[in-house]
């Protein structure tokens, strides 16, 4: 895939695959200026948008990655297991809060209404 393919494919723009590059989350193969991502830069993007729509840092998701490529597949998997759990419950965490929110702001807006009303 070429640069472009690439940031079409999955909907990202040209600074987000520059800077996943600097960052070493991606490393294309080059000729002159033109970049060319092959299978193993395709399936390393699937999992940094899979990472990032579950929230995980891009830090998370580099060191991650840095696992498969120092300690093989069952480190790595192992990795994911901790990191999930530490994201689920972080999760679960700004959905508790966001609850609390939504619940004051729906009781006071029906204060609101009723005052209103009276």
């Amino acid at each position: 895939m070429t640069f472009k393919e690439m940031c079409a494919h999955f909907d990202v723009t040209p600074r987000t695959l520059r800077y996943y590059e600097y960052i070493e989350l991606l490393q294309p193969q080059r000729e002159g200026r033109t970049r060319f991502y092959g299978p193993r830069e395709k399936a390393r993007m699937k999992l940094i948008m899979r990472g990032r729509k579950f929230g995980f840092s891009l830090e998370d998701i580099r060191q991650w990655l840095m696992i498969y490529e120092h300690e093989g597949t069952t480190a790595q998997m192992e990795a994911w297991i901790i990191m999930a759990d530490g994201q689920l419950a972080e999760l679960a965490e700004q959905r508790k809060q966001l609850e609390e929110a939504m619940a004051e702001l729906k009781k006071l807006r029906d204060d609101t209404a009723q005052s209103l009303d009276a």
